[in-house]
């Protein structure tokens, strides 16, 4: 799920931290943070700068048995989500909610807590508490279904790690879409897109939902290069799981929304230059789904701030004032003279519920207005009176029809008649939570 921009200790004005400083301040503090390596800066690569310790998920495999378990694997039950035990289940949920709520506790005890913080928590908590009888189910099928295999390593950086969503029918080669999730740049994690991998996959597509550092334990060129990490894994060895390597879709909700973009545009200078080496590329992505994202830091930065994500949190995010043009996608792709890297951009289709309250829908529709201006294939989709959880939670949650999740499908299949078909007589999705359940959720949500 898309946790909410956290109100965070006293708005008045901090001293100046940089990035690298408040992750090491943290990552020092706390040791025993997660048994894995740990950077002591989020900006270095040396190998002096790490401390050895156990994998940072205990059943998460390496690249060594992978390959074993890939050349076992005839159908997704027999990946390593079909065949652990209940005992074995509960210890990986155990071990991963762990890493989650320790990282967001240092956060907390680096930011403080203020009143504005607690009303939002309170808040949070009514909220989940009514979608409770969902997340239960999604959990069941996130730890125990056979179609989902979870914590493969993409990259030798904390939190390198993907999940995918099978399919039942393992017929030929199937669509894919790398799912960047979102979560404020500071919670978010893989685990929050096993709601859209269940029901995705129930259409007969792949999902790779990608984890990534988070800050502190990185700042936004970590993020990215993680991202991008997790796509070119995706890229060329996704044929292995029965995906197609020529139906590739690339999808952020928030702020994987942003991270996933600032992706695009970094790995499309790179295509349009000279002599610069790739491990993937951009012809491999048929098209980029960007939900409820922000793509102009400059609009955004006031706006976030008046809803709690502080100013000074976010440029220390954001590597400080003056990386703000670098992670803004809409301002990058107007300079003339990267004309040539816009037009290796795929075919971007942006998603935005005009309620949405954490990044307002303008965000999408101005993105997609400027890559139509500069020679992109842009377009936006606006949902009328649809908030920033009501597209992603709730209206996934009330089965049925969903319009954004049709859509969704629609784009992906188009093309494929038999898809197509089978779409126009699945079954309609099964309800997950009472609709006074939802209304109440929607009514307390702090998005």
């Amino acid at each position: 799920m898309q946790p909410p921009v956290l109100p965070l200790s006293n708005p008045s004005p901090m001293p100046t931290v940089s990035a690298a400083t408040a992750a090491t301040t943290l990552l020092r503090s706390q040791s025993d943070l997660s048994p894995n390596r740990l950077p002591i800066s989020p900006q270095s690569e040396d190998d002096d700068n790490v401390i050895e310790a156990k994998p940072l998920l205990p059943r998460a495999s390496s690249h060594t048995n992978l390959a074993q378990k890939r050349r076992r694997r005839a159908s997704p039950a027999g990946g390593c989500g079909g065949g652990q035990s209940f005992r074995e289940g509960v210890e990986h949920a155990a071990s991963e909610t762990y890493l989650v709520t320790r990282l967001g506790f240092n956060l907390l005890r680096y930011l403080g807590v203020g009143y504005r913080w607690i009303t939002r928590f309170l808040a949070l908590g009514c909220y989940a508490f009514l979608l409770f009888p969902g997340f239960v189910q999604v959990g069941y099928y996130y730890f125990f279904s056979s179609q989902v295999i979870r914590g493969i390593i993409y990259g030798n950086q904390p939190r390198n790690r993907l999940d995918i969503y099978f399919p039942k029918n393992t017929n030929g080669p199937k669509p894919v879409v790398a799912f960047v999730t979102g979560g404020a740049w500071i919670i978010g994690y893989k685990a929050w897109g096993s709601l859209l991998g269940q029901q995705l996959s129930e259409r007969d597509i792949i999902v790779a939902c990608i984890d990534y550092r988070n800050f502190p334990q990185g700042t936004m060129s970590d993020m990215v290069k993680d991202a991008s990490e997790g796509i070119s894994f995706v890229c060329n060895h996704i044929a292995e799981y029965g995906g197609d390597p020529n139906r590739i879709y690339l999808m952020g909700q928030s702020a994987g929304a942003h991270i996933a973009a600032c992706v695009l545009l970094e790995q499309a200078i790179k295509e349009a230059g000279e002599g610069e080496s790739t491990s993937w590329s951009l012809s491999r992505i048929r098209a980029y789904f960007g939900l409820s994202g922000g793509y102009n830091l400059f609009n955004l930065i006031d706006h976030f701030d008046n809803r709690g994500l502080y100013r000074s949190i976010f440029l220390s995010i954001m590597e400080g004032e003056q990386s703000l043009r670098r992670f803004s996608p809409e301002v990058v792709v107007q300079d003339p003279s990267i004309r040539n890297a816009v037009s290796l951009l795929p075919p971007t289709i942006l998603f935005h519920g005009t309620a949405d309250c954490s990044i307002p829908s303008d965000a999408s529709k101005d993105f997609a207005d400027t890559l139509q201006r500069v020679g992109g294939k842009a377009e936006s989709i606006l949902y009328e009176g649809r908030t920033h959880t009501d597209i992603f939670l709730q209206d996934p949650m009330r089965g049925g029809d969903d319009k954004l999740f049709e859509d969704l499908v629609s784009h992906i299949h188009a093309g494929d008649s038999e898809a197509l078909a089978k779409d126009a007589n699945a079954p309609p999705r099964k309800r997950l939570v009472p609709e006074f359940m939802l209304k109440l959720a929607r009514s307390v949500s702090p998005f």
